[in-house]
C-alpha cells in the first residue's frame, strides 16, 4: 500500500478537505503539488506542516478555471517532481440561493471552479498519464451531486457533472491501467459547514443516522485507500462519505 515517492497534484489544498488529503498523503511520503488562489500564508503554511514528514511540496497561485495556468502549473510539476502519479480534483467554492433569485454570475462561478477545474487539471494530466500507461484520478464531489439540495442547484449540477465525468473517464482510460474514481462527502466540519447558521446546522443533524458531521480527516482517509494498491480494482466509482444522510 506504500505512497512513498508518488507525486500527487492537488487543487484548492489550502484548507478543508483539500488540506487534510495533502496531509494524509504526504504523511505516507507522497510529494505534494497544489494551487491555491489567493491566500498566500495559508499556502506557506502548508508547505512548512507538509515539508516536515521529509517529502517534497511546492504551491502554485493558480486560478483552477483558467485552462492555460493549470497546463504551465502541470508542467512545472513535472520538471520539479519527476512527473505525476496522482490526480486530485478538490478545487471548489459554492454559492448557494434558490434559483429565483439567483444570476448568472453565481451559477458560472461554481460550474466554472468546481466542473471545468476538474476537467482543466485532468485534461493536463491525462495525455502524460496515457503515454507511461498508469495513473490514478480522485474527484472530490458531493452528496449535492447525487440527492439534490434545495438552494444549489448550481452547486449540485456542477457536482453530478463531476460523478459523470468521473464515470465516463474511467472507461475511456482503463485499458491504459489508469484508474478514476470520485467521493461524495455529506455535510464535513469545514469552512463552508462553519459559516451555517447553528438553527440550519442543527436541522442537517436531524437528517444524519449517525447524528454528526463529518470530519476532513475522514474523507482523506478515503482518497488514501482510492489512490492505494489496495484498490487496484476499482474504478468508475462514487464512494458516499455522509454518516448515512443519503
Amino acid at each position: 500500500m506504500s505512497l512513498r515517492g508518488k507525486t500527487v497534484i492537488i487543487s484548492g489544498a489550502t484548507r478543508g478537505i483539500g488540506r487534510s488529503i495533502a496531509l494524509d498523503l504526504a504523511e505516507q511520503g507522497s510529494n505534494i503539488s497544489f494551487n491555491y488562489l489567493m491566500n498566500n500564508k495559508k499556502a506557506e503554511e502548508l508547505e512548512r506542516i507538509v515539508r516536515n514528514y521529509g517529502v517534497k511540496v511546492k504551491s502554485f497561485q493558480v486560478d483552477i478555471r483558467d485552462y492555460d495556468a493549470v497546463k504551465e502549473w502541470v508542467g512545472s510539476t513535472c520538471e520539479l517532481f519527476g512527473g505525476i502519479d496522482i490526480v486530485i480534483n478538490n478545487a471548489g467554492v459554492i454559492k448557494d440561493k434558490a434559483l429565483a433569485f439567483m444570476v448568472p454570475d453565481d451559477w458560472r462561478e461554481v460550474i466554472n471552479t468546481n466542473l471545468d477545474g476538474t476537467f482543466n487539471l485532468t485534461r493536463a494530466c491525462i495525455i502524460e498519464f496515457i503515454k507511461k500507461r498508469r495513473g490514478i484520478i480522485v474527484n472530490i464531489s458531493s452528496v449535492s451531486g447525487i440527492t439534490g439540495i434545495a438552494g444549489q442547484t448550481n452547486y449540485s449540477a456542477s457536482k453530478s457533472g463531476v460523478i459523470g465525468f468521473t464515470k465516463s473517464l474511467a472507461r475511456e482510460v482503463a485499458p491504459y491501467n489508469i484508474r478514476v474514481n470520485s467521493v461524495a462527502p455529506g455535510f464535513i466540519e469545514t469552512d463552508m459547514l462553519n459559516g451555517l447558521k447553528e438553527e440550519y446546522k442543527n436541522q442537517l443533524l436531524k437528517r444524519i443516522p449517525l447524528n454528526r458531521f463529518g470530519r476532513p480527516e475522514e474523507v482523506a482517509r478515503v482518497v488514501r485507500f482510492l489512490v492505494s494498491d489496495v484498490s487496484d480494482y476499482i474504478t468508475g466509482q462514487t464512494i458516499v462519505i455522509d454518516g448515512g444522510m443519503s
